[in-house]
C-alpha cells in the first residue's frame, strides 16, 4: 500500500464522468444501431462461459487488487491500489491467496450465470471510483455521477446473489421493440448528459 492518498481518492468529477459518459454512449449507441445483433447477445450473454470468464476475472483482479500486498522492486505497481481496511487488514494476507483461488474455482467449476456473476462483481469494484470522485464536490449535479454508482451498486449485489434476474430483465427488455429502443435511448441520454456535464459544469472538479 502506497503512503499518501489512495488513488481513488485522486480522481477528478470530470475525469471520472468522461470514462463513463463514453462508455454509457458507446454501450447504448451501439445497441441503439445495431438492435438486432444487441437483443441475441442480452440473451445470450447469460449463459455464455467464455465471455463469463473475462468478467469474473476482471472482478477477481481487481478486487486482489485492492489487498495486494505492499511490493517492492519491479513488481510495485501491483500494490498501487491497496487499500487499508482498518481492523480488517489482517485479513488480507488470507485474501491475497483465497481471492485467485475463488477466481480458479467460480471459472472451472460455476458454469451457470458466470457472466452475470462477474459483472455483478465488477460493477461492484467500479462503483467505488465513481463514488469518490463525486464525494465532497460542489459541482452542480454531481449526484448524477453518484446515482449511476449506486444503481450499479445495486445491480452488482443482484446479478451475484440472484443472476437469474439479468437473464430474465434481458428477455423482459427484449420482447418489445419499443420497450428496447425507449430504454438503449435513455441509456444514450444518461451517457451524452454526462459526458456533457464532464466537459462544462465539471469541468476543473
Amino acid at each position: 500500500m502506497t503512503s499518501g492518498p489512495h488513488p481513488y481518492q485522486e480522481i477528478t468529477l470530470s475525469s471520472a464522468g468522461t470514462v463513463l459518459g463514453i462508455f454509457l454512449t458507446v454501450l447504448y449507441g451501439v445497441m441503439l444501431l445495431k438492435p438486432v445483433a444487441a437483443k441475441e447477445w442480452a440473451v445470450k450473454l447469460p449463459r455464455h462461459h467464455q465471455s463469463g470468464i473475462y468478467t469474473m476475472s476482471i472482478g477477481m483482479i481487481w478486487f486482489w487488487l485492492l489487498v495486494a500486498p505492499d511490493l517492492r522492486g519491479t513488481f510495485s505497481f501491483l500494490g498501487a491500489l491497496s487499500m487499508d481496511f482498518a481492523d480488517f487488514s489482517k485479513m488480507k494476507p488470507y485474501l491475497q491467496v483465497g481471492v485467485p483461488l475463488a477466481c480458479l474455482g467460480m471459472i472451472t467449476f460455476v458454469r451457470e450465470f458466470l457472466f452475470v456473476r462477474g459483472l455483478g462483481l465488477t460493477l461492484l469494484m467500479a462503483a467505488a471510483p465513481l463514488l469518490y470522485a463525486a464525494d465532497f464536490e460542489v459541482a452542480p449535479f454531481k449526484n448524477l455521477v453518484s446515482f449511476v454508482a449506486y444503481a450499479m451498486i445495486l445491480k452488482g449485489l443482484f446479478f451475484v446473489g440472484m443472476p437469474y434476474v439479468f437473464r430474465d430483465g434481458a428477455n423482459w427488455l427484449v420482447a418489445n421493440d419499443r420497450r428496447f429502443k425507449m430504454a438503449t435511448t435513455g441509456g444514450l441520454i444518461l451517457g451524452l448528459t454526462i459526458l456533457v456535464f464532464s466537459f462544462t459544469l465539471w469541468s476543473g472538479h
